[in-house]
């Protein structure tokens, strides 16, 4: 186990479960090391934390519950990047962003796509989206965070 400084303050990770980025993050490339923070509400958001600074986390959600007709497939190269095989489970998580008037929106145009047996994730782009990067998440969903 190994610990480290976050801004919910020490936290115990085992470093097996760390999940990379190889490419990092839109904005944070320098970033590619993350855990997963324990949820300590039951619901759909969670966090992902930085293993390398305390002050860069990101709010991630699973989109599809929300969205029935959003889908995304890795294409072969970012199954190459992930290390995907045939058997591997793919799944598909979308920043969330709460704004300064409290509106909270999904970020749907650039998805992270995480393969759970590898523990890697990618965000990428989606050129030809009808969704954006400010989809409105139902209240209902947050209003207890």
């Amino acid at each position: 186990m190994k610990t480290t400084e976050t801004r919910f303050g020490s936290v115990e990770y085992n470093p097996e479960n760390v999940l990379e980025f190889p490419d990092g993050l839109i904005g944070f490339a320098q970033f590619h090391d993350f855990i997963v923070m324990p949820n300590e509400k039951d619901g759909p958001l969670f966090w992902i934390q930085s293993v390398d600074d305390p002050e860069v986390a990101f709010v991630l959600t699973d989109p599809t519950n929300l969205f029935q007709s959003y889908k995304v497939v890795p294409d072969a190269n970012e199954r190459e990047t992930l290390g995907m095989t045939e058997k591997d489970e793919c799944h598909i998580l979308s920043m969330v962003t709460v704004h300064e008037d409290r509106e909270v929106t999904l970020n749907l145009q650039a998805p992270i796509l995480f393969v759970p047996s590898h523990n890697r994730a990618i965000q990428v782009i989606l050129e030809k989206s009808p969704f954006s990067t400010r989809e409105a998440l139902p209240e209902v969903i947050y209003s207890d965070y």
